[in-house]
Formats: structure tokens, sequence, C-alpha cells
């Protein structure tokens, strides 16, 4: 049976550990009492941290969240690999490390900002094929599998604090970024091999983990009737984007797919010039959001939903991507 309560919005969980996205979504779905619930981006079962759920119509908003930069705190450990790059897997090889210096740590992180050729783990959700490389790998078929690298972009790292063997540092980092390859990698350049022993995700697009709630606090507020004062709206959820208001001779077009030119745009808070020079640059990083979206608005100030801006013959044209009648 559906829950009576309208529910048309995204709720900012704090994954514990040993829970999958998945177990999560399965946790939602049951307070809430529908079918009608998605995650925004998979959070191995052993990292914490933030992980927008979205309900309802909301769900249309996950492959957006998805596509947004992430920040994470891991710990790293020196010393000792793994075959999924992280504390959950088998141990491969162990090392000395009485010879590595706090600067060695840092400059192996150094090698890691910036665009990137990364290659995922073995242990991965990514798919082959039409099969996840890790379903893949735990049935023996690892020869099977030809990883292929992607570019991604970490835009800072940050160490905080090292103890070697063990090392704690940020990332802010695009989509489709692996924190554990980013270990694994650093354990090579070292030549002693190391692992991520902890991950905790602290920030994806909007959502931060000091507003986040746990699944229990989420059950209270359901059941207080608080619920939507802990959750946040469609609108709310795309304010990073600009936003634009279209002509009223325009509205009824854009909604039906149209495309809607610059010359009846009549209110927007971009720079025109900075958004062609976006578009026209193809140099961005592949994994990266390389496509410019506003919130579209009426000229009443009605929120109709997400577009996104095209560059034709040097004109900015709009098109509708998602449509809400929610707010």
């Amino acid at each position: 049976m559906e829950s009576n309560i309208k529910f048309d919005r995204v709720v900012n969980i704090n994954k514990p550990k040993g829970m999958t996205s998945h177990d999560v979504v399965y946790k939602v779905r049951k307070i809430f009492n529908t079918k009608k619930v998605g995650h925004t981006g998979t959070l191995d079962p052993d990292a914490t941290g933030v992980l927008p759920i979205c309900i309802g119509r909301a769900t249309k908003l996950s492959d957006i969240i998805l596509n947004k930069d992430k920040k994470y705190i891991c710990e790293m450990t020196i010393g000792i690999e793994t075959d999924t790059y992280d504390s959950s897997g088998t141990i491969v090889n162990e090392a000395d490390t009485s010879s590595i210096t706090e600067e060695d740590v840092i400059k192996a992180l150094k090698t890691q900002s910036g665009v990137i050729d990364q290659y995922p783990p073995i242990y991965s959700a990514l798919k082959v094929n039409g099969k996840k490389m890790c379903d893949i790998a735990r049935s023996g078929n690892t020869d099977s599998i030809v990883i292929k690298s992607r570019k991604v972009e970490i835009f800072e790292i940050t160490v905080l604090d090292i103890h070697l063997p063990r090392v704690r540092f940020e990332v802010h980092c695009s989509k489709g970024t692996y924190i554990r390859s980013i270990c694994h990698d650093v354990g090579k350049i070292l030549g002693v091999g190391a692992h991520m022993s902890d991950l905790i995700r602290t920030k994806s697009g909007i959502f931060k983990i000091e507003d986040s709630i746990t699944l229990e606090e989420l059950h209270k507020y359901f059941e207080d009737k608080e619920v939507f004062d802990h959750s946040y709206s469609v609108e709310e959820t795309l304010s990073e984007f600009p936003f634009l208001k279209l002509k009223d001779n325009a509205v009824k077009y854009y909604s039906n797919g149209g495309k809607i030119e610059m010359n009846r745009f009549i209110e927007f808070d971009f720079d025109p010039n900075s958004v062609r020079e976006f578009l026209f640059d193809s140099s961005k990083c592949q994994n990266c959001d390389k496509i410019y979206r506003v919130r579209v608005y009426s000229n009443e100030n009605e929120f109709i939903g997400i577009g996104k801006l095209h560059l034709e013959n040097d004109t900015l044209t709009v098109k509708s991507e998602k449509i809400f009648n929610i707010g």
C-alpha cells in the first residue's frame, strides 16, 4: 500500500558502515511505504557519509545529483595491498614501510591532482559486456576483464594528518572518481602498496554531512510528521544551478520540448559570454558534467524544471531536460 503522504523530496542520509546503498533505499521504502525511491551514487558498504535519497517524483533528480562533485575524507594504510583496494579485500602483498617518509607520501599524493587517467578497481560495479566487473571477478574470470582507464578530475587533495603507516587526506573530485584507486596508485608509486582503510563522503553537490540525518532519525521524523522540515524540495536541490525566466509566449513551447532562443529570456543570472566559452571548450574532463544546466521559471516565477543551455551559431538556446510540477 502506498503512503498517504505526498512526498516528492530528497533526504540526505548519513549512511552507516556495513550497509549497502541498496540497503538504505530498502529502508527508506519501508519508512515511506512506497516503491519510488532511488539513491544518487553508490557508496561502498565499508564507507559512511552523505547519500542523498530521492523519493517520489524527485527520483527524476537522481542522475543530476550523481553528476555533481564529491568530497571525501579518506584513511589510507600503506604497506598493505588488497585485491579490492580497500580493507574488505584479501591481502595480496605486504611490505616494509620503515624507509617511507612523510615527504614521500605527500609527493606521491600530489601526482593524483588535476585531470588524471584512473583505472577503476576490478571489484567495482562498472560493467563489462553488461556484467558488473565485481561479479565477473568473484566468479573467477578476472582474465576476461580488460580494465580501461578513465579521465577524472581531482580538484583538490589535502593531507590532514600522517601517522605512518596511516594517512588521512581530503579529496574534492569529479563524479566517477574511485578513492580506492587513488590509494592503490599511491601505494604503487611508493613501492610498498597501499589500500583504503576508511572512507567518509562529506559532500555531494549541495548535500553536506553536517546536515545529514540517520535512518533512525528519518523514521522518527516521519512518525512525528516532521519529515518535511528535514528534507529538500526539488527546487532546493537544484539551487546550485543558475536560473532564467522565459517570456509567457515561450513557456508552452518550451514545456513541449522546443528550443527557446536567448531573445525570449526575460531574466537570468549567468554571464552569456562565460557560458559560450564553457560550451565551446572541448578540453573539459570527459567524466565531468559538461552540460550547462539552469533552473527555468515562467514570468510569474513558477518553477518549471531544469533545462540545458546549448550554443547554436553563437546563439544561446535552452531546451527542457526535466519538467517538474512540484515544489
